[in-house]
């Protein structure tokens, strides 16, 4: 005897109740979501108002260390690397935030490929030693952060729309990118800087780790900076640095 066929009639009541299911999922959702942002976002307002007191590096004592870094040796980066670093060292304000470990690690970002040095990296800034010998160009990306690029060596370029001619940064000058903005930057040949961001760090890693993940497939290299900035922020606010 032939197996009975569910009736039609059936089949509409499990499709409306998967249906209304569905819907109350979505509907549950939605609403969780617009509690946690109804919460968080007012939290986050009130952090964004205040983040410059999360500041310990000052932007006029980075620019005097960095041309006095570039005058004390003006052919010789790694000793301006080192002289950055000592001069930040011996500066009680900020000298317990200071990573003397030189580790450099390989940093794909935007396209543009380099190496770098985690000098300080925690919740609200960042300072690091970021070049190449060889030259490189890319994207800047989009940032919750200004950027400020100190040139130590070689020269830097970049390019909004809309202009025609470059944006140039030689040895001893500062390009700074706002929070928010977006340019293509190049260094045509061999270029090192002093690299201070502040703001919102976090958001600024998935930039950092995308070319990692999805197309240079370096992942020993990724795990490595995981590990670095990492170790970093971590250490950092558990001396109390958010």
């Amino acid at each position: 005897m032939a197996p009975k066929s569910s009736s039609p009639a059936k089949k509409a009541t499990a499709c409306a109740c998967s249906h209304k299911s569905c819907c109350s999922s979505l509907t549950t959702f939605f609403k969780w979501f617009a509690i946690l942002f109804a919460v968080l976002a007012p939290i986050f307002y009130v952090l964004d108002q205040n983040v410059d007191k999360f500041y310990v590096f000052n932007l006029p004592q980075l620019d005097a260390v960095t041309k006095a870094a570039i005058n004390a040796h003006p052919s010789d980066t790694k000793a301006m690397v080192k002289y950055i670093v000592d001069e930040l060292k011996a500066d009680v304000t900020v000298s317990r935030y200071v990573n003397t470990d030189e580790q450099w690690v390989f940093n794909n970002a935007g396209g543009a490929m380099g190496a770098m040095y985690i000098i300080h990296a925690s919740f609200t800034e960042y300072l690091i030693i970021f070049g190449t010998a060889i030259g490189t160009e890319g994207h800047t990306g989009r940032h919750t952060a200004d950027d400020y690029f100190h040139i130590l060596t070689g020269t830097q370029t970049a390019y909004v729309p809309g202009e025609y001619e470059p944006e140039v940064y030689p040895p001893g000058t500062i390009h700074h990118l706002r929070r928010g903005d977006v340019k293509q930057y190049r260094m045509p040949e061999s270029c090192f800087a002093l690299e201070y961001a502040r703001g919102w760090i976090p958001p600024m890693l998935f930039f950092g780790f995308a070319d990692g993940l999805f197309s240079t497939l370096d992942f020993p290299t990724l795990w490595r900076t995981t590990y670095l900035t990492a170790e970093q922020m971590l250490g950092n606010l558990v001396k109390g640095k958010f």
